[in-house]
C-alpha cells in the first residue's frame, strides 16, 4: 500500500471537490449541462458527520463528470479502494424519448459494465411503451440491483408544448418508469421539461444528489473506519507499517476535507499526530530525524506541500523532522478554513516548544544553531500568517485577548533566539543587560553542536575586526557615576563552552583556555578594560594568517569563536532577511527593536499588559542608546510607572536613573526632579551612599535654582511623618495648643526646609476641609526620626488626624500625604494601610470650664455696705493667670475705698449648694485666710494659687434705695413678690482664662437685698377716752440677729401721740432681740388730732414715719451682717455701729366704723341651670349717718357696678349704674341683675362693687359665695315622636 504514496499525493493536489457522475450517449448533456452547472457550488447542505449527527454545510463544491471523461476510467480494484474518496458520490442516469435504435446498444453499454462502482449513464433515447417494457426496463433491473450504488434517473421531455400527443406519450414514458424505479421509501426518479417551467424540478433534482452523496459519504465513512480499527490494532506488531496507516487514515481525513466537514477533518489530523508520536520512537527501530538538508532551516508549518511526502519516506514511516512539520501545516489549514487563526497560534505557539525540545535532543547532528534558526522562523511565519487571517471583532473579546497574548508569546520567543544568535556571532555588547533579557538568555543553553565551528582560513580580517570591535565598545556609563555589576546575558562563559566543544581539544590550563585573560567574575565572558590592553599585542599575533594552520591544536580567543560561528550561521541560514539581520550590528539592532515593538504591541492588546509595559523598557534602551531621549522618556515613564505600583524596587533602580538622564538632557526639571527623588525613596541597600547623596544635591540644587515652569513635588515616599506615642493632644474649645509630631527623613544628609505646614483633618465631619497649621521658622531634618513642635490654633471641637505635611525647600513646594512605618507592629507608631489611622488631637465639645455664681442666696441689708461672695469654681481646667471683670447693675455700687478679698471655698459649706457640682480635689493647699486683692479698672487678677481649687471672692458692694419701705395693715401679709423685685440687683461677672486669655465666660448673677424689717400695723384697741392703741409687728427679713435699741414714731397730720407726746412706746421693753425670720411687736398709744387743710396736709405729712435703731450680729457666709468696716470717728465704737431703719406706715380714718353694708341674697332653691335666667340679688344698707368726709358727690345716688367672667355668665341688663339710697342709718336697697349662665360645674358669681365708696366703709355681711353650682341644660324631646 505504501507504494500507492505518489499518486496519493497527486490525486490529493487535483481532488479538492464532490464528484457527479454523467452518463450521456445521445449528446444530450451539452444541452442541460450551462443549467446543471448553474446550481454549483451547493448552498446550506446538511451533511452527517463521522459520528452519523447532521452538520449544516454553508457551500459545498461539486463537479458534474462525464463517463467517458479519463479521469474516471477503470481502476484495480485494490486501487479504487485506497483512493474511494475521489469516487463519484453519485451516478444521474438521463432518459429521453427520441431515437429508438440507440437503446439497446446504450443499454447493453450500461449492463456489461463490470467495475464494481456505479458508472455515470445517459440514456437519450425515444422509445414506446412496448419497446421500454420489453428492452429498458429489464436491463435497468440488472443495474440497479448493485445496492452500492447511489443512482437517480431524470427523465428529460424535449415535448414541445404545443404537441399535444408527443406530450401525452412524454407523459406515459415518465409514469411508467416511476411506477417500475421509485418506491415509497426513495423517489429515483424526476423529470426535466426543457419547453415548461422547472422551479419544482431544480429542488427535486438538489434534493435526491444531496441524498446520494449523503449516503456515499457514510458508506465510505465506515468502509474507512472499518480499515483503520484493523490497521490500529496492529501497530504495536512488527508488521505494522506506518505508512498504510497513514494513507488510510489522510484519506479519510481529506474526504472529509473535500465534504467540508473540516472539524471532522481536524480531528482525524490529531489523531493520526497522536499515532505518530506513538510510534516513532519505538525501542529497537533507530530512524534518521532529518533537517540536515538545504532550506530544512526555514519551518514549514504552514505550507504542507513544501515537500513531497516521498521524499521524506523511511522504511515502513516517514522523517520526524519534515512529518511533523507536515500534519501541523494540513492542522492549520484546516484551522484556517474554520476561521480560527487563534487556534492556530495557540496550536503553533505549544507546537513550536515541543518541537524545539525535539531538536535539542538532536542538535548534535543538526547544522549550528539549527534549533534557534528553526524556531525563529518558525514563530516569524505563524505571526504573520495568522495576523493576516485574523480580522478585529471575529472572535469574542476574552479569546481576542488570548489571541494577542499568544502573538506576543510568539514574538518574545523569536526574540529570544535572536539575541542569542547575535551575542554567539559578536553582537552581544549591543544588547541591552536589563533583568528581562539577562533571564531570557542566561537561562538558554548555548548551542550544543557535536563539534564547535572551526575558523575559516582566510578570516584573519575579520578576526582582527571583531577584536577591535571588543576593544572599543565598553559598557555605557550610568548616570550619578552608579556602578553596577552587569547583568549576565548567557548561562556560561562561551570561551569556555566553545573550546570545550572542540574536537581536538587537548587538555591545558584555564589560562591557556581563556587566552591569558582573567574570568569575569559576573560570568559574562566579557574582557575588563584593564586585560583588554594588556592582551592587545597577544592578541595580534596570534591573529597572524600564519597562526591558523595549528589553530586546531590550541584554544579559540573570543574572537575568533564569533568569526566561526557567524561563518556557520551563513551555512546554516538560507533565508535572505534573517542573513541580512545578522550581516551588521545596525540590521541587527533594527531587527531586535522591531521583534520588541511586536511583542509589546500584542501584549497590551491582551491579558498581559505589564509585559508590554517591560518590553517598552527594551525599546526604551534602544531609543536611549541612539540619543532619542524623548521617546526614551515616554516608554521609561510607563515601565517606572508599573515597577514603582508593583514594589519592584529592584527593577525600578536598574531604569529610574536611565529615565533621569533623559530628563535631564531634555531640560524637563520636574520630572527630573520626580525623578531624583523617586530614587531616593527606594530602598537605601540598592545604592551606595555617595550614589544617594548625588541625588540629594541634585534635589537641592533644583530647588534652590529658578525653576522656569515649579511645580508641587510629591516626597510622600521620602518624607513620611505621624503622631508621637501615647493618647492623642486633648484639648478643649477655643484653646490653642502645642502639637508634637514626628518626621521621618529618608534624605542621606540634613536637608533646610525653609516652611513646613501640617493639615488635619477632622473625622467627624468629611465635608469640612483640612485645617493647615504652619512653623514660622526653618526647620533642619536630620536623616531618620526627627521631633517637631508645631503651634496650633484653636479648633473645632471633634477628633483630628494628620492629613497631608507641605512645606518648602528652597523655591520648591513639596507635599506629602504617607505616614510613617516606623516601630514594631504591634505598637501604635506603627502604620499601615490595614490599620486606621491613630487620632492626633481631640478637641472637647463645648462644656463648661469655669462656674460663677453667688456666695449666699438670702438677702443682704440694702442701703448698707456688705460683703458680696463670688465663688470661682474651675471644672476640670486651669485658672492660672485669670482675670475677672466686675460690673455692678444700676441701684448698686462697689465700695472701692474697701480692698476685695479671695479665700478658698471650704469643702462642705453651705455655700456649695449654689454651684450644684460637688467639691473636686485641689492640687494646691493654700492658707484659709482671705487674701487682699486691689480692683482696677472695674477687674481683678486671680492668684495663681486658685487656678485648680474653687475660691470665694468677697467684693464689698451697697444696694442703693431712695424711697422709704411701706408697712401694711395686719392681716394683708407680707408682699414677697413686690419686695424681691424691688430688692434685687445684678452683677454682670467676665472671667477671661486659658493659655492666652482664649477663653471668656459671661454669666451675671442676682443678689437680694431688704429691710431688715418688714412692718405691719392694726390698731388693738379704742379706748373711752379716744385713745387708740397702735401695735407695730417688726417681721425679721434676714439670716441675722437684730437688736433693736431704740424705735420711735412720727405721726402723720390728723393723729397725736398720747401720753408723754415723745413718740416713744408705750412701754419701754429695749433692748429688744429679734431672732433670723422672727417677729416682735412695739405698742404705740395715739389719738386723733384736728387736720389741717387736705392741700396742705398732703405736702407736709402724707405718712407717719417709723424708727427704729439697731444693731446686726450675722455672718458674711450665711447673709446679712454688720457694713464693712469704716475708719471710725467717734469715741464710742458701740455707737458706731448702731444702724437706723425707716417705714412708712399710713394711719386712716376711720379705722373701726364702715358706713356701708353689702350682703349677697341666697339663690332659689331650685338651683341653676345651663340656658335659664336667675336673678342675683344684693342688699345695700347703711350703717350710719352720712357725714360730709364721705367719698361721694352725691349723697343720695350710690354707684353700683357688677363684675363677672364673659366666658360664664351673660348678663341681661345693666352692668352698672345708679341706685337712690337715703342718708340716715339703717335705710336699705336691694339691686337684682338678671344674669344667664353658659357653662355647667362650679363657676363664679357676679360680684357686687361700689367704686366710688373706699373699701374701708364697706363691710360684707353675709358675704358672697366663692363657687355656685350650675347644672346642665335639660335634655330637649322636640324631635321625639311618641308612638302611635
Amino acid at each position: 500500500m505504501a507504494s500507492f504514496l505518489p499518486q496519493f499525493q497527486s490525486i490529493k493536489t487535483s481532488s479538492d471537490h464532490v464528484v457527479l457522475a454523467v452518463e450521456d450517449v445521445s449528446d444530450l448533456w451539452p444541452v442541460i449541462k450551462k443549467g446543471f452547472e448553474e446550481r454549483l457550488p451547493f448552498k446550506r447542505v446538511s451533511l452527517n458527520n463521522k459520528t452519523r449527527n447532521p452538520v449544516l454545510v454553508d457551500e459545498l463544491p461539486a463537479e458534474f463528470i462525464l463517463t467517458t471523461d479519463a479521469r474516471l476510467r477503470s481502476r484495480f480494484p485494490q486501487e479504487q479502494a485506497l483512493f474511494w474518496f475521489r469516487e463519484p458520490y453519485a451516478t444521474i442516469v438521463l432518459v429521453t424519448c427520441e431515437v429508438k435504435f440507440t437503446v439497446s446498444i446504450a443499454l447493453f453499454q450500461l449492463i456489461s459494465l463490470s467495475s464494481a462502482w456505479l458508472r455515470p449513464l445517459a440514456l437519450r433515447e425515444q422509445l414506446d411503451l412496448d419497446e421500454f417494457k420489453n428492452i429498458l426496463k429489464p436491463r435497468l433491473k440488472l443495474i440497479v440491483q448493485n445496492d452500492e450504488r447511489e443512482w437517480f434517473i431524470v427523465f428529460v421531455s424535449k415535448a414541445p408544448a404545443h404537441n399535444d400527443q408527443a406530450t401525452k406519450m412524454a407523459k406515459k414514458v415518465y409514469a411508467k418508469i416511476e411506477v417500475d424505479f421509485s418506491s415509497k421509501k426513495r423517489e429515483r426518479c424526476c423529470k426535466l421539461d426543457m419547453h415548461g417551467p422547472d422551479a419544482n424540478f431544480w429542488e427535486d433534482l438538489e434534493t435526491k444528489i444531496m441524498e446520494c452523496i449523503k449516503n456515499t459519504l457514510d458508506r465510505r465513512i465506515q468502509f474507512y473506519e472499518e480499515e483503520i480499527r484493523k490497521l490500529s490494532e496492529q501497530r504495536f506488531m512488527p508488521v505494522w507499517n506506518f505508512c498504510n496507516f497513514f494513507i488510510l487514515k489522510e484519506s479519510l481525513a481529506f474526504m472529509f476535507e473535500i465534504a467540508h466537514l473540516h472539524e471532522d477533518a481536524l480531528r482525524e489530523y490529531d489523531e493520526l499526530e497522536l499515532c505518530y508520536l506513538e510510534t516513532v520512537n519505538v525501542v529497537g527501530k533507530q530512524r534518521e530525524f532529518g533537517g540536515v538538508e538545504r532550506e530544512d532551516d526555514q519551518a514549514t508549518l504552514l505550507d504542507p506541500g513544501k515537500k513531497a511526502l516521498t521524499q521524506i519516506v523511511q522504511d515502513d514511516s516517514f522523517r520526524e523532522f519534515e512529518f511533523r512539520q507536515y500534519l501541523f501545516a494540513c492542522q492549520a489549514k484546516l484551522l484556517f478554513k474554520l476561521r480560527r487563526p487563534f487556534e492556530v497560534a495557540s496550536r503553533g505557539y505549544s507546537f513550536i516548544i515541543s518541537f524545539s525540545k525535539a531538536l535539542t535532543l538532536h542538535e548534535s547532528i543538526l547544522p549550528f544553531c539549527m534549533r534557534e534558526v528553526w524556531v525563529i522562523t518558525a514563530c516569524l511565519a505563524l505571526i504573520n500568517e495568522t495576523a493576516s487571517y485574523y480580522e478585529d471583532g471575529l472572535a469574542a473579546p476574552d479569546v481576542e485577548k488570548e489571541f494577542y497574548r499568544v502573538q506576543g508569546e510568539l514574538y518574545t520567543l523569536c526574540r529570544t533566539k535572536f539575541m542569542r544568535l547575535g551575542y554567539v556571532i559578536g553582537y552581544g555588547l549591543n544588547i541591552e543587560r536589563s533583568p528581562v533579557n539577562s533571564a531570557s538568555l542566561s537561562m538558554l543553553p548555548w548551542p550544543k553542536p557535536a563539534v564547535w565551528p572551526s575558523i575559516p582560513p582566510d578570516a584573519s580580517s575579520q578576526v582582527l575586526a571583531k577584536e577591535k570591535m571588543i576593544l572599543q565598545e565598553s559598557p555605557r556609563p550610568k548616570h550619578f557615576g552608579i556602578q553596577r555589576k552587569p547583568l549576565p546575558l548567557e548561562p556560561s562563559v562561551l570561551l569556555r563552552e566553545a573550546n570545550r566543544r572542540r574536537a581536538s581539544l587537548s587538555a591545558g590550563n584555564m589560562s591557556e583556555l581563556l587566552d591569558g585573560r582573567p574570568i569575569a567574575n559576573d560570568g559574562s565572558g566579557l574582557l575588563s578594560p584593564l586585560s583588554k590592553v594588556n592582551s592587545i599585542s597577544m592578541t595580534r599575533n596570534l591573529s597572524s594568517p600564519g597562526n591558523f594552520d595549528g589553530s586546531i591544536d590550541r584554544p579559540m580567543r573570543l574572537a575568533e569563536i564569533y568569526v566561526a560561528s557567524e561563518h556557520a550561521l551563513r551555512n546554516t541560514i538560507s533565508s535572505a532577511e534573517l542573513l541580512k539581520s545578522l550581516s551588521s550590528v545596525e540590521e541587527f539592532e533594527q531587527k531586535y527593536l522591531d521583534l520588541t515593538k511586536g511583542a509589546a504591541n500584542n501584549y497590551h492588546r491582551s491579558w498581559w499588559k505589564r509585559h508590554g509595559v517591560v518590553l517598552d523598557g527594551e525599546i526604551a534602551a534602544v531609543y536611549h542608546k541612539h540619543e532619542n531621549y524623548n521617546f526614551a522618556a515616554n516608554l521609561y515613564e510607563k515601565v517606572c510607572a508599573l515597577y514603582s505600583g508593583e514594589g519592584w524596587q529592584n527593577l525600578l533602580a536598574e531604569v529610574l536613573p536611565n529615565l533621569a538622564e533623559c530628563q535631564k538632557i531634555l531640560n524637563d526639571q520636574a520630572g527630573y526632579l520626580s525623578s531624583c527623588v523617586r530614587l531616593l525613596s527606594l530602598d537605601k541597600g540598592l545604592f551606595l551612599t555617595k550614589e544617594r547623596q548625588a541625588f540629594q544635591s541634585e534635589v537641592v540644587r533644583l530647588a534652590h535654582s529658578e525653576m522656569e515652569h515649579p511645580v508641587p513635588l510629591d516626597v510622600s515616599s521620602l518624607i513620611t511623618f505621624s503622631g508621637n506615642q501615647g493618647p492623642p493632644l486633648a484639648l478643649c474649645d477655643g484653646d490653642p495648643g502645642t502639637l508634637s509630631v514626628t518626621l521621618w527623613s529618608g534624605f542621606p544628609d540634613d536637608i533646610t526646609l525653609e516652611s513646613l505646614s501640617l493639615t488635619l483633618i477632622a473625622t467627624h465631619n468629611t465635608d469640612e476641609g483640612a485645617k493647615a497649621i504652619k512653623s514660622s521658622d526653618a526647620i533642619v531634618l536630620r536623616p531618620g526620626r526627627n521631633n517637631i513642635t508645631l503651634s496650633l490654633p484653636p479648633q473645632k471641637p471633634g477628633s483630628y488626624v494628620l492629613g497631608v505635611l507641605t512645606g518648602q525647600i528652597g523655591q520648591l513646594r513639596f507635599r506629602s500625604h504617607s505616614f510613617s512605618k516606623g516601630g514594631p507592629a504591634d505598637t501604635d507608631d506603627f502604620m499601615s494601610d490595614e490599620k486606621p489611622t491613630r487620632p492626633i488631637l481631640k478637641v472637647a465639645k463645648p462644656r463648661s470650664l469655669v462656674d460663677l455664681a453667688a456666695a449666699v442666696s438670702s438677702a443682704l441689708l440694702m442701703n448698707e455696705s456688705q460683703w458680696v461672695g463670688i465663688i470661682v469654681k474651675p471644672i476640670k481646667y486651669s485658672l492660672k493667670g485669670a482675670i475677672l471683670h466686675i460690673d455692678s447693675g444700676p441701684g448698686l455700687r462697689i465700695n472701692e475705698t474697701q480692698e476685695i478679698e479671695i479665700e478658698k471655698h471650704e469643702v462642705g459649706s453651705q455655700k456649695e449648694s449654689n454651684l450644684g457640682i460637688p467639691q473636686e480635689d485641689t492640687l494646691s493647699t493654700p492658707s484659709s485666710e482671705a487674701k487682699q486683692l486691689t480692683l482696677e479698672d472695674g477687674k481683678i487678677k486671680l492668684p495663681d494659687w486658685t487656678s485648680n481649687i474653687t475660691s470665694v471672692l468677697w467684693v464689698p458692694l451697697q444696694a442703693v434705695s431712695d424711697g422709704l419701705p411701706k408697712g401694711t395693715p395686719a392681716g394683708t401679709g407680707v408682699p414677697q413678690g413686690q419686695s424681691i423685685v424691688d430688692g434685687l440687683r445684678t452683677i454682670a461677672l467676665k472671667l477671661d482664662f486659658g493659655v492666652s486669655h482664649n477663653q471668656s465666660f459671661d454669666k451675671t448673677i442676682a443678689v437680694h437685698f431688704t429691710d431688715p424689717f418688714h412692718v405691719s400695723i392694726r390698731v388693738a384697741d379704742k379706748c373711752n377716752d379716744g385713745t387708740l392703741l397702735l401695735q407695730v409687728m417688726l417681721q425679721s427679713q434676714v439670716k441675722a440677729s437684730l437688736t433693736i435699741s431704740d424705735a420711735w414714731l412720727d405721726l402723720q397730720d390728723g393723729f397725736a401721740h398720747a401720753g408723754k407726746g415723745d413718740g416713744r412706746p408705750a412701754s419701754s421693753l429695749f433692748p429688744l432681740i429679734v431672732s433670723p425670720k422672727s417677729r416682735a411687736g412695739i405698742l404705740f398709744s395715739i389719738c386723733l388730732a384736728d387736720t389741717q387743710a387736705k392741700d396742705e396736709a398732703k405736702e407736709l405729712h402724707p405718712d407717719s414715719i417709723l424708727n427704729i435703731r439697731y444693731r446686726i450680729s450675722g455672718s458674711r457666709n450665711l447673709g446679712a451682717h454688720s457694713p464693712v468696716a469704716k475708719e471710725l470717728t467717734g469715741p464710742d465704737n458701740d455707737e458706731a455701729q448702731n444702724l437706723t431703719f425707716k417705714s412708712a406706715i399710713e394711719l386712716q380714718r376711720p379705722v373701726l366704723d364702715p358706713c356701708l353694708a353689702v350682703g349677697f341674697l341666697p339663690l332659689p332653691s331650685s338651683g341653676l341651670r345651663v340656658g335659664q335666667l336667675v336673678t342675683m340679688k344684693w342688699r345695700v344698707e347703711r350703717l350710719k349717718d352720712s357725714v360730709e368726709n364721705v367719698a361721694s358727690d352725691n349723697l343720695d345716688e350710690v354707684l353700683y357696678e357688677v363684675n363677672v367672667n364673659s366666658e360664664n355668665w351673660m348678663i341681661a341688663g345693666r352692668k352698672r349704674g345708679y341706685v337712690s339710697l337715703s342718708t340716715k342709718q339703717g335705710s336699705r336697697i336691694v339691686i337684682s341683675i338678671l344674669c344667664l349662665p353658659l357653662v355647667a360645674g362650679y363657676v363664679r358669681p357676679p360680684q357686687l362693687g361700689l367704686p366710688n365708696v373706699d373699701e374701708a366703709n364697706i363691710s360684707c355681711n353675709p358675704p358672697g359665695p366663692h363657687l355656685i353650682c350650675v347644672l346642665p341644660p335639660p335634655l330637649s324631646s322636640s324631635y321625639c315622636i311618641p308612638a302611635a
